[in-house]
């Protein structure tokens, strides 16, 4: 069954860091635009980062520019978000999800999940001391 698992959340002191990733499995990820979406209770879901399937090219929102790093190891068939200096406004749930071939800005903006080619289960982040 081909789908997106994410790991790597957990409960950490604000100013730490986590690294999330998100490893497909039965598809190639070579040819997809991946992206990071979170959701606090109460509040809508974000898009937090993006990545192009092409050129490498990226997206941030404002609230995580300078602290979150996404990459991708097609290699590995896993994108990973790099967070670090973590805020207690960063505690959410974490989904990446996966469209073939588009832009970073379409892949980022937050759509109802069957609007993305695949959408994971997410991890759980709290940033609490």
């Amino acid at each position: 069954q081909a789908q997106l698992v994410e790991s790597g959340g957990g409960l950490v002191q604000p100013g730490g860091s986590l690294r999330l990733s998100c490893a497909a499995s039965g598809f190639i990820l070579d040819y997809y635009a991946i992206g990071w979406f979170r959701q606090a209770p109460g509040k809508e879901r974000e898009g937090v980062s993006c990545i192009s399937s092409s050129d490498g090219s990226t997206y941030y929102a404002d609230s995580v520019k300078g602290r979150f790093t996404i990459s991708r190891d097609n290699a590995e068939n896993t994108v990973y978000l790099q967070m670090n200096s973590l805020k207690p406004e960063d505690t959410a749930v974490y989904y990446c999800a996966a469209i073939w071939r588009t832009t970073v800005q379409y892949m980022c903006v937050p759509k109802p999940p069957e609007q993305f080619d695949f959408w994971g289960q997410g991890t759980q982040v709290t940033v609490s001391s």
